[in-house]
């Protein structure tokens, strides 16, 4: 898909912000490129479409040697979001999404169609259509920069930290969404990012880069379990959990297979009943199918014990869940970014397969510390 052959880039003075740098891509690939500050990460993304020319070497996307393609072109085929967003604020939102399609000569009612259909695939509906950038939160905003970039329905993405002025939580829940929506449009996506938790997250390679060059490129696994160098050591962070625990990989490794559940026809005495029975303060919700509706607790049965009856009046239908075969790692950031309770593990249907808990994660934090030697401090309290 996307093919870089002996790139650099020299700036006037003799400087070398990228250094030979030879790479493939393969189509659907998620890629992020990841070092300090300078490392010519950005200089080495732009370059692909020439937002910055290359000094020498030669990049090929599907084959065809960009030099050779008109710049602007080259562009409009090519998707791309940044931080900063770049929403136009006198433009609504369907113009917004559709402005490479305008330019590319799409009829109106194609566009205004693909805006609605991309909509979708983030959860907005067509009320947003006709409301401007400044109506919108700043996640929200950040979406339809995302959308905006797959309008045209181009091949290659490229994106310059775009979550990088997000609160945590919202960055959290856009980087899992733009991970599911990747999975199922098979884009081919270069990610800049400067934060190891994002590039592990997300890509299916990391390019490391230093002073340049690079350094090493390999799955998260790979490079947490055999990084390269010390450079790369210490860039990672020691610390890291699979670095620690190599053998501690997925959900199911931790999960409790048996969750106290409840269904929706129950009354809210029998679930208070289950509660206190099974010594909890929580139940997740399921149907006759064992599909994951939601869930109920304690403080949502008290404030509304006057005014309903049953488990389906008051169910909580907003909550985190992850899938069979997920990454602990994830599990374990959903855990300690949002500060809940514990995590429902699902599968591809919805059906509920078990539970990871913060108390569940307290063996994976106490191996990762201590392994097998167990502290003086805890023998003596034993």
């Amino acid at each position: 898909m996307l093919k870089l052959e002996n790139v650099s880039k020299t700036y006037k003075g003799g400087k070398k912000a990228v250094k030979n740098i030879d790479l493939e891509i393969a189509k659907g690939e998620f890629i992020c490129f990841i070092g300090p500050s300078g490392c010519g990460k950005t200089t080495t993304m732009k370059m692909i479409n020439r937002l910055i020319e290359p000094s020498s070497g030669n990049i090929f996307i599907e084959g065809e040697n960009i030099m050779k393609k008109d710049p602007v072109q080259l562009r409009r085929e090519i998707g791309y979001v940044i931080q900063q967003i770049g929403l136009f604020p006198h433009m609504t939102i369907a113009q917004n999404i559709s402005l490479v399609p305008k330019l590319l000569k799409w009829p109106e009612e194609k566009r205004k169609e693909r805006a609605r259909e991309l909509l979708k695939l983030v959860d907005m509906g067509p009320e947003y259509l006709e409301r401007y950038p400044h109506e919108l939160s700043g996640g929200q905003q950040q979406r339809i920069g995302v959308l905006r970039a797959l309008a045209a329905e181009p091949p290659l993405i490229l994106m310059d930290e775009p979550f990088g002025a997000l609160d945590p939580i919202t960055r959290d829940s856009l980087q899992e969404e733009f991970k599911k929506l990747q999975k199922t449009l098979n884009k081919t996506i270069v990610f800049v990012t400067h934060d190891m938790d994002e590039a592990i997250k997300l890509a299916d390679r990391i390019v490391i880069l230093k002073d340049g060059e690079i350094v090493q490129v390999g799955t998260p696994d790979d490079i947490l379990r055999n990084p390269a160098n010390e450079f790369v050591e210490e860039f990672i962070g020691k610390e890291r959990l699979l670095q620690s625990n190599p053998n501690m990989e997925r959900v199911e490794q931790m999960m409790n297979t048996s969750p106290v559940t409840v269904t929706v026809e129950k009354t809210l005495t029998d679930a208070i009943y289950i509660m206190r029975e099974k010594r909890v303060d929580s139940l997740l919700v399921v149907d006759e199918h064992h599909v994951l509706k939601g869930y109920i607790d304690i403080e949502t049965i008290d404030a509304n014990r006057r005014k309903a009856a049953f488990v389906g009046d008051i169910l909580n239908t907003e909550f985190y869940t992850v899938q069979e075969g997920a990454l602990l790692r994830d599990t374990v950031r959903k855990i300690l970014i949002r500060g809940i309770k514990y995590v429902p593990v699902v599968d591809a249907e919805g059906h509920l397969k078990g539970i990871v808990t913060r108390a569940s994660l307290v063996d994976v934090v106490y191996d990762s510390i201590w392994g097998d030697d167990t502290p003086a401090a805890v023998t003596e309290m034993k």
